[in-house]
């Protein structure tokens, strides 16, 4: 049986983290289709077409991108994934992701939900600080990859 996984996220913008959780994926998934959540009433940074092709630079393995707006397992059965990835960076997502984990196989019991440890040097980045940082100026250099840190600083100087 292939391991299609499935991760899921804003990935607005990509940080150093995502990409640390789509390297760890792609261990132990045969195949990866990262799924980028997108909300009409939520205005992002970035477009579903900018994340997409900033995820391309950023990835050289070989993954699928799509975009979902309903529900993460169903986006991910969708897709044709067995494991659901969540990445876990501490106590408090730690106890959020064992409740999504539990409602996520009551209702798609076939979906496993696989959790990977952040790595510690990426362990504190969210993208919402990388967005906070970004427009106030500060170096985003040590937590986004090259092409991300160059978007960012080209949407907040233009």
């Amino acid at each position: 049986m292939t391991k299609k996984a499935f991760y899921p996220g804003s990935f607005d913008p990509l940080t150093n983290g995502h990409l640390a959780m789509i390297e760890a994926s792609l261990a132990i998934a045969d195949e990866l289709v990262v799924g980028i959540g997108v909300h009409a009433g939520k205005q992002g940074m970035f477009s579903f077409e900018e994340r997409t092709a900033l995820i391309r630079k950023c990835v050289s393995q070989d993954i699928e991108v799509v975009a979902f707006d309903d529900l993460v397992v169903d986006a991910a059965v969708r897709a044709g994934a067995n494991m659901l990835i969540r990445g876990l960076r501490d106590a408090t997502d730690f106890d959020y992701e064992m409740q999504m984990a539990g409602m996520n196989r009551a209702m798609k019991p076939a979906l496993e939900t696989v959790f990977l440890p952040a790595t510690a040097e990426t362990r504190a980045i969210t993208a919402t600080l990388v967005r906070q940082i970004a427009k106030m100026g500060g170096d985003i250099s040590p937590f986004v990859p090259e092409p991300v840190r160059k978007a960012l600083v080209s949407r907040h100087t233009s």
